[in-house]
């Protein structure tokens, strides 16, 4: 169990100083600037999560990766932009997230702020009421010891001339010697209203001033519990991001499990096959003996017997030259 507290520790023995209820005051504001350092974080992280979201969506979509591949390791491609993708998706979400929980954090900051606020204008009130007390209570006292002083001379005045100085001058001496008493009395009634108007203040002080501890401690507590809380919120969030896209690049593994080698050469083979038989030898080719091998196929080759019959002989129609044939030639006669 804990302590030590606030309201023990933050006193100091001049009635007039704040450094005690300074020193919380100034770990308060510091408290509340790291809370606004940790929703600058949060602001800035969500500002890099949404520009890689893009950046992986962009690149799943526009950039190529495989686009010729064929069947099972098509799809296994297929599935892996599609995944990376959905990773790109995720880190937009979780940007998203993380500007919510920096949203929270900015509410609680100022919320305290406000209620704390309340507490630091009652208590400039309260030091600023003392502190004109105590400086009142201060000159009543020194117009009080100054009566007493000015009683004492004119004691000592009286003493010293009993027996020097004329009737006439005796009563003026007794007369400021009365007079002196009467402003003592004046003065030590004002001095001690003073010092009770004082003490009531210090109490009253005294009091705010732990109740102002006990709140301000409690206002800490919550700030260390919330700051805590949002930063352990803050590394699951990323633990499940992590998870979520392993998760997404588990599916990618399922995927090129499914991809098989055998039957993604048999679908080349069969989508792109151009034929199964190869070309024949070339083989040398004399050119003589090639000459000799015409010649030889020649000789005995028969004269054709052509199917048709004896060609017609010409006749020259009314108007037309006359034709004649000698050996087999058409010789015209005009």
């Amino acid at each position: 169990m804990r302590e030590v507290w606030f309201r023990d520790h933050f006193w100091s023995t001049d009635l007039t100083s704040t450094v005690g209820y300074d020193s919380i005051i100034q770990h308060l504001n510091d408290g509340r600037k790291n809370c606004k350092e940790f929703e600058d974080f949060l602001k800035e992280r969500a500002v890099i999560e949404e520009k890689y979201g893009k950046e992986l969506i962009n690149l799943s979509k526009k950039k190529p990766c495989g686009q010729t591949e064929l069947n099972t390791l098509k799809r296994s491609l297929d599935a892996f932009k599609q995944q990376i993708d959905n990773v790109g998706q995720g880190h937009i979400q979780l940007a998203q997230t993380l500007r919510e929980e920096a949203k929270k954090m900015e509410e609680f900051r100022e919320k305290q702020k406000l209620h704390r606020k309340k507490i630091e204008l009652i208590m400039e009130a309260i030091h600023k009421n003392r502190n004109l007390q105590y400086k009142k209570a201060m000159e009543a006292k020194r117009l009080y010891e100054q009566r007493c002083r000015d009683k004492d001379e004119a004691e000592q005045a009286v003493h010293r001339n009993a027996n020097l100085v004329t009737q006439k001058q005796q009563e003026k001496l007794f007369l400021k010697l009365a007079q002196t008493k009467s402003a003592l009395e004046d003065s030590d009634r004002s001095y001690q209203q003073s010092i009770t108007s004082l003490e009531k203040i210090r109490e009253e002080w005294q009091k705010e001033h732990i109740k102002a501890c006990e709140f301000f401690e409690t206002q800490e507590c919550e700030r260390i519990s919330y700051f805590r809380n949002a930063l352990w919120l803050h590394v699951n969030q990323l633990s499940q991001s992590c998870v979520q896209n392993d998760e997404k690049y588990e599916e990618i593994r399922k995927s090129l499990e499914m991809c098989s080698i055998e039957k993604d050469i048999e679908f080349f083979v069969n989508l792109r096959k151009t034929g199964s038989s190869a070309p024949a030898p070339i083989v040398y080719e004399n050119y003589y003996n090639t000459q000799r091998n015409v010649t030889t196929v020649r000789s005995p080759a028969s004269v054709p017997i052509s199917r048709r019959g004896p060609l017609p002989t010409p006749t020259s129609g009314p108007g037309e030259p006359d034709y004649a044939t000698i050996d087999g030639y058409s010789l015209i006669h005009h």
